[in-house]
């Protein structure tokens, strides 16, 4: 199920409003797509990056796969979210929020985070433009 997209205005189609940085906003990076074995800081999809060497799982959103998708319309969805998530975290500071489950790493060992900027879920910038869904404690199919 995809969430219905938000617009913005005329010049952004599809996009909701990207929150803007507070003072609490301490995290920052260059991020790219992920590529080879050594991986800092880098993108792996919509909902999973590397940030200083440790793996992130975005613990608030479920985007769709991009390494194993199960059909065409998966994928593409899939690097849209990669490719949106990517320029939300290269806009600027932003800062990594405890999940609210109290687990600090799922069974692949990810650290589990909300990604917040100025105290709004960068997730849910993605789940307002139709990029994601809601974390609600398994995978819904995109196909």
């Amino acid at each position: 199920m995809l969430w219905p997209r938000l617009q913005s205005g005329p010049s952004s189609p599809g996009r909701s409003d990207t929150p803007v940085a507070s003072a609490q906003d301490h995290e920052a990076g260059h991020f790219a797509h992920c590529s080879g074995r050594a991986r800092r800081t880098c993108i792996v999809d919509g909902d999973t990056f590397w940030y200083k060497g440790k793996k992130i799982r975005i613990a608030d959103i479920n985007t769709p796969e991009t390494s194993e998708p199960d059909c065409a319309a998966e994928a593409q969805l899939g690097a849209r979210a990669t490719a949106r998530m990517t320029e939300l975290l290269n806009e600027g500071p932003f800062s990594l929020e405890p999940w609210t489950d109290g687990r600090d790493a799922d069974r692949y060992g990810r650290k589990l985070r909300v990604v917040t900027r100025g105290g709004q879920s960068l997730g849910e910038v993605l789940v307002a433009e139709g990029l994601a869904e809601r974390w609600v404690g398994y995978r819904r199919n995109w196909c």
